[in-house]
């Protein structure tokens, strides 16, 4: 008689893997293959969950949830793991697979740790006993290290773990200079009128802005949380809140800061002013004159497309404007894209070449109501302290901090918004030393904004029928 060893799947995990080499879900699955083999069944699979909780309930483990969908349909015979609290924290998870386990009775399973046998009544109940033990732990344990990180941040103290991007691994106490650089020239291309999906798009491609995501897609969030960051300029945040210390002033954390206050309050600024002027819209443009350019007949906003019969499968198939009926237009009038689009950005150049070298180099400015703003925080800062040391009372306190703490964050957005124009002018006024070559290798948001500061409109006028040689004459910038 041939006997043939039960198929298991092995599932390992671990909570934090702050190194990223995945050690400690490597050494589980040694000890489980050795009980595999004592136990004569055949490991056909390793589920692993690496860097991933069992306790928070938003957090989804993918793997586990594979190995509960392969052990319920028959793909494997049974689980091992290395301990019962590396399958479940939450009693909810260790019902579904006791449920499992009643419609399979004759299934596996087997921990490195301990006898535990989810196939019999008091093996279940104990189960139940240890994953309630387990879930107590950890939301001792999460009290205790929320209530240590809370303490760390109000020292002004790190609470470890990653580095945020901007500052090195080793030392988060210190900045990283290549990552501080992408972060400002991100910065810079924000207030200049580029996209954060483009920034996201080129991060990704260089391998910036998250180290630790490996292959996987950066979302959206995750690049403006880097670029807005209040770390940035050295302040201590506590679920995303920036902390406030006794005397109502931000508390300073203990690592170097990569931006200025005017440098971060301005990009923050710009990034909340483009939500609130376009809510969920798309800003992408893929040519340089669509809605700039107009049609010389109809006037009609033309816009760039790819032409059915040029498609050639390359990269660098023709495009060219053209009046759409679709849009309201004639649809009379097209020109081949590439020359109009350098013929502009020729004059455009040129224009902000002679405009930068009249202008000469820019003074940077500051915000002239700063000495109300620390005349309003100090006021703030005394009824705080008048309140601790019992010279007013607390009623009287909360009468008078609301008009002042109103007045301090209307002079803060005030400062946000004068810091932001000036910064946005500063990244614009750079167009004045752009080669033609250097304008083509901006992103596309770029390289608009720079025409728009010079030109309100492009008019295409009709070309006549045939085959002609590209007239510049034809067409015709409308000059700001």
């Amino acid at each position: 008689m041939v006997i043939v060893a039960r198929k298991v799947g092995i599932y390992t995990r671990i909570s934090r893997d702050d190194e990223g080499d995945a050690m400690g879900v490597a050494r589980q699955q040694q000890d489980c293959e050795r009980l595999a083999d004592l136990r004569s069944w055949q490991a056909v699979k390793v589920y692993e969950d690496n860097d991933v909780s069992a306790f928070k309930r938003n957090v989804v483990r993918d793997e586990f949830e594979l190995m509960l969908n392969d052990l319920r349909s028959g793909l494997i015979h049974g689980i091992i793991a290395y301990d019962l609290d590396r399958l479940a924290r939450q009693p909810r998870d260790l019902e579904r697979l006791i449920e499992i386990y009643d419609e399979r009775p004759k299934a596996e399973f087997a921990t490195v740790t301990n006898d535990v046998n989810l196939g019999t009544p008091d093996g279940r109940t104990m189960a139940r006993i240890m994953v309630a033990f387990a879930n107590k732990s950890s939301h001792d344990a999460s009290r205790r290290i929320k209530r240590k990180h809370l303490e760390l941040a109000q020292q002004g103290k790190d609470s470890g773990g990653p580095a945020p991007y901007g500052w090195r691994k080793d030392d988060r106490t210190k900045v990283d200079p290549d990552a501080a650089q992408a972060i400002r020239e991100a910065q810079q291309e924000i207030l200049a009128g580029v996209r954060i999906g483009t920034i996201r798009t080129r991060w990704q491609e260089e391998g910036l802005g998250n180290p630790r995501a490996g292959t996987k897609r950066m979302a959206h969030h995750h690049v403006e949380h880097i670029l807005t960051n209040p770390r940035l300029v050295g302040y201590r945040t506590y679920h995303g809140e920036i902390l406030t210390g006794d005397d109502g002033e931000p508390i300073k954390g203990e690592w170097k800061p990569i931006n200025t206050l005017a440098e971060w309050e301005a990009v923050c600024a710009a990034i909340a002013e483009r939500k609130q002027q376009r809510p969920g819209k798309m800003l992408a443009r893929k040519y340089l004159l669509s809605g700039i350019a107009r049609c010389g007949l109809c006037k009609t906003k033309i816009r760039g497309q790819v032409n059915p019969r040029w498609k050639t499968g390359s990269k660098a198939a023709k495009f060219s404007y053209q009046c759409s009926v679709v849009n309201g237009g004639c649809g009379k009038v097209g020109r081949v894209g590439d020359p109009v689009d350098k013929l502009i950005a020729e004059l455009v150049l040129e224009e902000q070449h002679e405009k930068a070298a009249a202008r000469g180099v820019p003074i940077e400015q500051q915000w002239p109501r700063e000495g109300e703003l620390d005349a309003v925080q100090a006021d703030i800062s005394q009824l705080l302290e008048a309140e601790k040391s019992k010279q007013i009372t607390v009623s009287t306190l909360l009468q008078l901090l609301p008009t002042k703490e109103k007045e301090r964050d209307e002079l803060k957005l005030e400062r946000a918004r004068f810091y932001k124009d000036q910064k946005q002018a500063e990244a614009r006024e750079a167009a004045g030393d752009l080669s033609l070559a250097e304008f083509f290798d901006l992103p596309i948001e770029r390289q608009r904004e720079i025409v728009l500061q010079s030109l309100s409109a492009v008019i295409i006028h009709p070309a006549g029928r045939g085959r002609r040689i590209f007239d510049p004459a034809l067409i015709d910038p409308i000059w700001r």
